[in-house]
């Protein structure tokens, strides 16, 4: 039987917003999971909002981040994408269920069978907390899908904020296929 993960993070334990250190577990590394030992994460308003509760009644503690690089430190055994000492980041999301049409078309946010699992504070059976807990900590666990290779051409620290704001208005220009004038 595979173990948890020990990690250690900065967690919101009220609305108040402030962060304190805080040691958890999180979920043993799965089959088609990585296990990244987290060396940025950048910091977004959402996690503000989130961790004061603006968006709703909130599950503490709560470890937030989703602008997360690293260093993959493990690999589930059906893992193809990434190798131990690869460099990756995670955004949004750490998984979904994979198989239904909204996931299979690249939209796992929309997931059909409502089991997308975002980066922080939603509800994960396999969590030793209960919740997803996010990247202000030392290492994350997520499904190999959701993680991108963070190329050696940028540092890990700038790449950080592209998981996010980057992200989000990269994606749409690319689905549009907009092309650069002449």
């Amino acid at each position: 039987m595979a173990e948890n993960i020990q990690s250690k993070g900065y967690a919101g334990k009220d609305e108040s917003g402030k962060l304190v250190p805080w040691s958890f577990e999180r979920r043993p590394v799965g089959d088609n999971d990585i296990l990244i030992d987290i060396k940025y994460c950048g910091v977004c308003h959402s996690d503000i909002h989130q961790i004061k509760g603006h968006w709703g009644p909130q599950q503490y503690p709560q470890v937030p981040g989703h602008e997360i690089v690293g260093v993959v430190a493990a690999v589930g055994k059906n893992v193809t994408k990434f190798k131990v000492g690869d460099r990756a980041g995670v955004g949004c999301m750490v998984s979904s269920c994979m198989e239904c049409e909204s996931c299979k078309n690249g939209e796992e946010h929309h997931c059909d069978n409502n089991a997308t699992i975002m980066t922080y504070g939603y509800p994960e059976e396999s969590s030793p907390t209960g919740i997803s807990q996010g990247g202000y900590s030392q290492n994350i666990v997520v499904t190999e899908h959701f993680a991108i290779k963070i190329p050696d051409s940028i540092d890990l620290q700038e790449a950080a904020p592209l998981l996010c704001a980057g992200i989000t208005t990269y994606s749409p220009l690319m689905r549009a296929n907009f092309k650069k004038r002449g």
